[in-house]
């Protein structure tokens, strides 16, 4: 051989590092593989759990649950903190319409105008539904339907419809107890269950049986209790329903809506009928590629955590940005800046599109109002006030929900760009109305640049209408008398 000439590895020593290196794949699988079925193991063994305490039926008291559960009791009880934050949400309270007074116009006549604060951890349900401005005395028993594992206790003492009948003052001495274990847990299996009638009810006239719902899907549909559309039906009756029958898309919902004879409110200023969305987190989530690739709601405000050797879900429900390592980096493999900046990104668009449909539909509005005034009738105002429901609530749709658009960034771009279409189409209607009663095209604007601004530019309308009703309600009794 030639001092040039390179000496070629012997092929036992190649083959040798390949079955090496295919060892170690191999090894390295079996582990997940181990891994992933202790993990289905542990998970499916909920039914064999043995409690160190009994739990009894329709205990709400959580810190009894957490005899047997320390880690989970622990981390819902950090549920209590309101100190993180980020760009659109977080635990720390927020008052929506200081931060965006054109709530208060596009809510006038409605309670939401009064008062309106972002939701904080569920150790504060029950202390912030009391504290709201939007609870009074003719308020419904409903309005406690979400807040408290009380509440499936006191539905099975009084009966469900008559549970719903009642007022939110009957109830002021039996719930207590924040949202808890068992608004999602069945007390002997730990089973995810569902507590609240109108999502089972949903389901079934859905034709869903929900004997054969998932695990995975549970871990979706325990949250879809609460974070939903819904709206009481009956004005006495106020039970509680969910608006899925023709679907979850907002073009469903107004379906829905448009098919029963259903309005929350009347609007003071422009006399249009209006729905106002809840918080439909679950339905837009339905339009969103995690919700199509078979994530859940737990996977990301729940996430697993470690202590030690023992792995369990973590039941500080929050937002994944404030735990980016446990939540998106299970999945997503890029730096948490990265992933934090893609989010806010979506986020901060979706905002640019929800103004604009505020000032649309505010813009709508008051021009109604302004015709209404000069003695447009109601039959030359019904189109506007149909498209401006329309457009308001679709707007709601998005706004309503968490997340600032990102559960679903498409389907809200659509839906709001839908918002602004129809709210345009409403104005170049009533233009021509407008312009029978020698006025502009729109109304000029108005200064609601802060809270305390926008609620005194209702407060007119708002006692117009109070004081119309209470005439019209004082007719009508005198009537009944004769």
């Amino acid at each position: 051989m030639s001092s040039n000439e390179v000496p070629s590895k012997p092929k036992g020593s190649l083959t040798g590092w390949l079955i090496l290196a295919g060892s170690a794949l191999g090894v390295f699988a079996l582990g997940l593989l181990g891994s992933t079925i202790l993990e289905r193991r542990e998970e499916a063994s909920i039914g064999r759990l043995t409690l160190k305490q009994p739990i009894n039926q329709w205990e709400s008291d959580s810190s009894k649950w957490g005899v047997s559960f320390p880690r989970e009791y622990d981390t819902w009880k950090a549920t209590l903190a309101s100190n993180t934050e980020t760009e659109f949400g977080g635990s720390i309270q927020k008052d929506y319409l200081a931060h965006d007074p054109r709530l208060v116009v596009l809510w006038a006549g409605y309670g939401f105008a009064k008062g309106y604060n972002s939701p904080r951890g569920h150790m504060h349900a029950v202390e912030d539904v009391n504290a709201t401005p939007r609870i009074n005395e003719k308020t419904p028993a409903t309005c406690w339907t979400c807040k408290s594992p009380d509440v499936p206790r006191v539905m099975a003492r009084d009966g469900v419809s008559q549970y719903y009948a009642n007022k939110f003052s009957h109830y002021k001495e039996d719930i207590k107890n924040p949202i808890g274990c068992a608004d999602c847990h069945n007390e002997k299996t730990m089973a995810l269950q569902i507590s609240r009638p109108a999502l089972k009810e949903a389901l079934e006239r859905q034709g869903r049986d929900i004997a054969k719902i998932t695990h995975q899907e549970m871990r979706s549909l325990v949250c879809a209790q609460c974070h939903v559309e819904y709206y009481f039906k009956g004005k006495k009756e106020n039970y509680l329903t969910f608006p899925w029958d023709k679907g979850l898309t907002a073009e469903a919902m107004a379906d829905y809506y448009k098919n029963s004879t259903h309005t929350d409110w009347v609007h003071s200023i422009s006399g249009a009928k209006m729905i106002k969305m809840q918080h439909p987190d679950y339905e837009v989530f339905q339009q969103g590629i995690h919700a199509a690739r078979g994530v859940s709601c737990a996977d990301c405000h729940m996430p697993y955590k470690q202590e030690g050797g023992v792995k369990f879900t973590d039941h500080q429900v929050q937002s994944p940005l404030t735990n980016v390592a446990n939540s998106c980096q299970v999945c997503h493999r890029w730096g948490e800046d990265k992933i934090k900046e893609r989010v806010l990104g979506m986020q901060r668009k979706h905002q640019e599109m929800l103004i604009e449909s505020e000032n649309a539909l505010v813009s709508l509005h008051l021009s109604i109002g302004e015709a209404k005034a000069k003695g447009a009738t109601d039959e030359e105002l019904a189109k506007p006030r149909e498209l401006v429901s329309l457009a308001q609530m679709y707007w709601d749709y998005v706004s309503a929900n968490n997340g600032m658009g990102f559960h679903a960034p498409q389907e809200t771009a659509r839906v709001l760009a839908k918002s602004i279409s129809i709210a345009n189409e409403g104005r170049l209607v009533l233009a021509g109305v407008r312009a029978k009663y020698g006025l502009p095209p729109t109304a000029p604007a108005v200064d609601i640049s802060t809270k305390e601004k926008a609620q005194e530019y209702i407060k007119p309308y708002v006692k117009a209408q109070a004081d119309k009703k209470a005439a019209e309600e004082k007719a009508a009794a005198e009537a009944a008398k004769t």
